[in-house]
């Protein structure tokens, strides 16, 4: 993935490259965020049209979790990578707090699409019902959680000052002389 980044990066103008680097974990974000919409599309579609077809909810509940595992791994690994500190079960476990509001952030659309505005079948089409489905859950969703994890994972989960490391750093002889000096 590094080398695709710096080959984008080589060929932007100049001030779109310091733009580019100015914003990486953003853009970073960003390509997950991408990465994991496909995942997430991939499942909630795969689930609902076969064994969820009568609850669509479920669904989208089950292909957030699945983009949510994909999401930390690619977030800790590449977009914030230089940041954090905290103990990796700390911070796992801040990671999916967030994204279990994120989960509901991005099923609440979808719940009120059905469920409020009666977006289902018998009560209009089944091309208005998925339409109905894709924009509140796919498009409204996954929006308003993505932004709402972007803010609390550079505030919470991957916070831009390292704690101390707590491991003990063996010294040798030679490195105790030298700081006495």
């Amino acid at each position: 993935m590094l080398r695709i980044a710096n080959a984008v990066l080589a060929r932007l103008p100049e001030p779109l490259r310091a733009l580019a680097l100015k914003h990486s974990e953003l853009l970073k974000f960003a390509v997950v965020g991408g990465t994991t919409f496909l995942v997430d599309n991939a499942v909630f579609y795969g689930l609902k049209l076969t064994v969820l077809e009568p609850k669509p909810v479920t669904a989208k509940i089950i292909a957030v979790l699945v983009a949510t595992i994909v999401s930390y791994v690619l977030n800790r690994e590449w977009s914030f990578r230089t940041r954090g500190g905290r103990e990796r079960r700390h911070e796992a476990a801040l990671f999916f707090l967030v994204s279990g509001i994120g989960l509901v952030l991005s099923s609440a659309p979808l719940w009120i699409s059905r469920y409020v505005f009666l977006l289902e079948t018998p009560e209009v089409s089944l091309a208005t019902q998925e339409i109905a489905d894709f924009v509140s859950a796919q498009l409204v969703g996954t929006l308003v959680a993505m932004i709402f994890r972007f803010w609390a994972f550079r505030k919470w989960v991957f916070p831009d000052e390292k704690t101390p490391s707590r491991r003990l750093r063996l010294v040798s002889s030679r490195d105790s002389t030298d700081e006495a000096a």
